[in-house]
C-alpha cells in the first residue's frame, strides 16, 4: 500500500475523492467527462434520491404509526438512514440533511462548489418522499403527513428549539467524528449515525419531534401546508451543527482538523 491511504478504500460521509486530473492521469475524453458526472453530478442525484426515501420512509412511519407511541418512528428513521448511508456513502457522502452538510463542509469534509447543490438536492427529495407519503396514504389516515408541530409537542418553543439543536449536534458530532475526521473515522459510521437517531427520537421526540433534519421537516410542511413555528426546525439543527464545527475545529479533531493547540 502506498504511504498516503485513499479514502475510497475506507467508508466516508464526506464525499467522494477528487480524481486526477486527465492529463496526468492519461484519461480519454470520455472517461475525463464521466470523472465530472462522478464527482459533481452524480453525488447531487445520490442526495436527492436517497433523501426521497428517508424522508418517504419517516413519515410513513409516523402516519401509520398505530401504537402513537416513538419505536416505530424511531427504528424506522434509524434504519432507513444506515441503509442509505451504507448504499450512498461512496458517491455522496450520504448527508440527507443540510444541517449535517454544513457540519462536514465546515469541518473540511467536502468542497464549498457541492455545498449549495446538495442542499437543494436535500430539501426537492423532502418534497418528493413527503408527496410520495400523500400519494399512498388514503386522506383519513394521512392527517399532518409526518409534519411537525412544535406547539403540540412542547410548550415551550425555546425548549424545543434547544433539544433540537442538542439532537442534531450528538446526530452531527456522529458523522463528523466517525466518518470525517481520520483520527476517529470507523466502518460502523452509517450503524453509529442510525442508530444515534433512533435514541435522540426516543430520547427527545415528545419535546420536539426530534427531527435534527431542515429537509425531513421541510418536505412534509409543504406537502401539508403547514408551517406552524417551521423555524424550529431550522434554527434548532443548523445550531447544533455550528456547535459540532466548534467542538471538532477545536478539541476532537485530528493535526489537520484542528485550528488550535496542533
Amino acid at each position: 500500500m502506498s504511504g498516503v491511504e485513499s479514502k475510497t478504500e475506507v467508508f466516508t460521509i464526506s464525499g467522494p475523492e477528487m480524481p486526477e486530473p486527465a492529463a496526468r492521469s492519461g484519461k480519454t475524453k470520455n472517461e475525463k467527462s464521466c470523472t465530472v458526472f462522478e464527482r459533481y453530478v452524480q453525488p447531487c442525484f445520490a442526495e436527492l434520491f436517497g433523501t426521497t426515501l428517508f424522508v418517504f420512509v419517516g413519515c410513513s412511519s409516523v402516519v401509520g404509526n398505530v401504537a402513537l407511541g416513538a419505536i416505530q418512528p424511531a427504528v424506522s428513521h434509524g434504519l432507513a438512514l444506515g441503509v442509505l448511508i451504507t448504499l450512498f456513502g461512496q458517491i455522496s457522502g450520504g448527508h440527507f440533511n443540510p444541517a449535517v452538510s454544513l457540519s462536514v463542509y465546515l469541518c473540511g469534509g467536502m468542497e464549498l462548489l457541492l455545498l449549495v447543490p446538495y442542499v437543494v438536492a436535500q430539501m426537492c427529495g423532502g418534497m418528493m418522499g413527503a408527496g410520495l407519503v400523500k400519494a399512498v396514504y388514503p386522506p383519513a389516515v394521512y392527517g399532518l403527513g409526518g409534519a411537525f408541530d412544535a406547539v403540540t409537542l412542547s410548550n415551550d418553543i425555546g425548549k424545543a428549539t434547544l433539544a433540537e439543536a442538542i439532537m442534531t449536534m450528538f446526530l452531527t458530532t456522529a458523522v463528523c467524528m466517525g466518518a470525517v475526521n481520520s483520527q476517529t473515522s470507523t466502518q460502523l459510521a452509517p450503524f453509529c449515525i442510525g442508530l444515534t437517531v433512533t435514541a435522540n427520537i426516543l430520547a427527545g421526540g415528545v419535546l420536539s419531534g426530534a427531527c435534527m433534519n431542515p429537509a425531513r421537516a421541510f418536505g412534509p410542511a409543504v406537502v401539508a401546508n403547514h408551517w406552524i413555528h417551521h423555524w424550529v426546525y431550522w434554527v434548532g439543527p443548523i445550531c447544533g451543527a455550528l456547535l459540532t464545527v466548534v467542538t471538532v475545529r477545536l478539541l476532537f479533531g485530528d493535526q489537520k482538523t484542528r485550528l488550535l493547540l496542533k
